[in-house]
């Protein structure tokens, strides 16, 4: 895999770490303290809006809104115009995470992050993850795919889009995407989940991450204009059918029940 390529693959949608280190303290595996440092990494993340609260609050101060939950109440969902499974009706909370990408869900209320980008003075680029908190009375859960349907899901798509990509001969216009498309057969990820997550999931959970971020890489334009408007179509058609089943692995890997 080319260094692009490689570098486009090491980040995960927060939302995904958030749920599931939030649902694996609420079933009792991980103690609190270790919370707001796996869910941040490296970051610095904020809570906008939380009841009680007058101000921004740094992540610790925020996450008891979640202490009353149990794990099957917090969800992950990644809604796409088009497709806003797992959201409620119209709204400010639905907007957001449209235009995010992901949120996540309880019964009561929703949370969506908004990523702010800054420069220090030394020309350092950083950023600065803002969790909003959104009312949701009364939101009724929608129903999943589980695992094992995911995954199957998931290396079915992965087979007909490399094979799509293959015969549009991807590899001369954007050999980065190719490359990776191809690494993903045998997928090396650093993405893991918290205790309590089957291996099942976990094997979909570092899967679906490196290819949630080899699709974000397919976005991309190709340098130089290498791309025309009709291949650039063929491209986005080949690859809208895995892009479905990635977000549906992500969902249904960071959902599945927790054990003990």
């Amino acid at each position: 895999m080319s260094p692009a390529a490689d570098a486009a693959t090491r980040t995960a949608r927060r939302s995904t770490r958030f749920v599931a280190w939030v649902r694996a303290w609420r079933a009792g595996l991980v103690p609190f303290d270790e919370l707001a440092d796996e869910i941040a990494a490296d970051e610095e993340h904020l809570v906008a809006d939380a009841p009680g609260t007058w101000t921004d609050v740094p992540l610790p101060q925020g996450l008891p809104i979640f202490a009353k939950l149990h794990p099957d109440e917090i969800r992950l969902v990644l809604p796409v115009p088009g497709d806003p499974r797992g959201l409620p009706g119209p709204g400010d909370l639905t907007g957001a995470a449209l235009l995010a990408g992901e949120a996540v869900m309880t019964p009561s209320f929703g949370v969506v992050p908004e990523v702010r980008r800054h420069t220090s003075g030394s020309g350092v680029e950083f950023s600065t993850v803002l969790w909003r908190v959104h009312e949701a009375p009364e939101h009724r859960q929608v129903f999943q795919m589980g695992a094992a349907e995911a995954e199957a899901q998931l290396t079915t798509a992965l087979g007909e889009a490399t094979a799509r990509l293959t015969r549009l001969d991807v590899a001369q216009w954007k050999p980065e995407l190719a490359g990776a498309l191809q690494a993903l057969r045998r997928p090396e990820s650093a993405e893991t989940l918290p205790p309590g997550f089957d291996p099942r999931s976990r094997r979909l959970f570092a899967r679906a991450s490196v290819l949630d971020q080899v699709l974000a890489l397919a976005e991309t334009s190709a340098p130089g204009g290498a791309v025309n408007g009709y291949e650039a179509q063929q491209r986005d058609e080949a690859l809208r059918p895995l892009t479905a089943a990635c977000r549906q692995a992500l969902v249904a890997a960071c959902n599945s029940p927790l054990r003990p």
